[in-house]
């Protein structure tokens, strides 16, 4: 299994970012998938999950309405959009596979 995150940087307040996760190594559109997230100093949160087809989504309140996951199964891809984007929004985004994440791309909300 690997999970390849890119697609972070540096935004302004208000910004967005589109996060992107290449897999490899298993059948993508066999499994759902999470996004998490490490804020400098803190645990691990977990911010949104897709179905396998992509059908059923779920986020936590810390980002509903202004994060949006999706996934294109024919290009073994995860995505995380991510809009208005808050200086606590800052922190290592990850996408994870049951227990299997990958490296993590760094966002960093600053004005």
């Amino acid at each position: 299994v690997q999970l390849q995150e890119s697609g972070g940087g540096l935004v302004q307040p208000g910004g967005s970012l589109r996060l992107s996760c290449a897999t490899s190594g298993f059948d993508f559109g066999l499994y759902n998938m999470d996004w998490d997230r490490q804020a400098p100093g803190k645990g691990l949160e977990s911010i949104s999950w897709i179905s396998r087809a992509g059908g059923a989504v779920s986020y936590a309140d810390s980002v509903k309405g202004r994060f949006t996951i999706s996934r294109d199964n024919a290009k073994n891809t995860l995505y995380l959009q991510l809009n208005d984007l808050k200086i606590e929004d800052s922190g290592v985004y990850y996408c994870r596979l049951g227990t299997t994440r990958g490296q993590g791309t760094q966002v960093t909300v600053s004005s």
